[in-house]
C-alpha cells in the first residue's frame, strides 16, 4: 500500500498488512504521545500530524518497507549523527522490516520535532 483512501487512522491501520500492524500502531501511539498540540490528520494517503496546518510528521507502509517522514531539516540536521546509520532519504527514514523499527530514536525525533516549530524541507 503506497497511498491509501482510509478517512482517518484507525480505518488505514485496518487496511495494513497484519505483520506490520503492531510497529505501525506503535508508530502512532508515539506520534500521540509526543506530539502535543499537532492533529492527526490523513494527507497524503497517510497517517499525518499537523501543527498549524502544516504537517511535520508522516508514516507510512510502502512496499518494501515503513517509511516515517520527518520534513523538518532542523530536526534532521540535529541527529544527523545518530541518522547516519539509517537508511535515509531527503525527509524519509525507512525501516525495512517491522522488527527493525527504532522506537527510541523515533521518540526523540518526535520530542525534538514537538519542542517548536522549524523549517519545513
Amino acid at each position: 500500500m503506497v497511498q491509501s483512501n482510509a478517512e482517518d487512522v484507525d480505518g488505514y491501520l485496518a487496511e495494513v498488512p497484519d505483520e506490520r500492524r503492531e510497529a505501525l500502531t506503535g508508530l502512532r501511539e508515539l506520534c500521540r504521545t509526543e506530539l502535543k498540540g499537532f492533529t492527526e490528520v490523513m494527507a497524503y494517503g497517510m497517517p499525518s500530524y499537523q501543527r498549524d496546518g502544516i504537517v511535520e510528521i508522516a508514516f507510512a507502509s510502502q512496499k518494501q518497507y515503513i517509511s516515517f517522514y520527518l520534513v523538518r531539516s532542523d530536526v534532521r540536521a540535529a541527529f544527523e549523527e545518530r541518522l547516519a546509520g539509517q537508511d535515509m532519504g531527503k525527509g524519509c527514514l525507512r525501516f525495512r522490516k517491522p522488527e527493525k523499527v527504532d522506537f527510541d530514536l523515533v521518540r526523540d525525533l518526535l520530542a525534538a520535532t514537538a519542542a517548536g516549530p522549524g523549517k519545513i524541507c
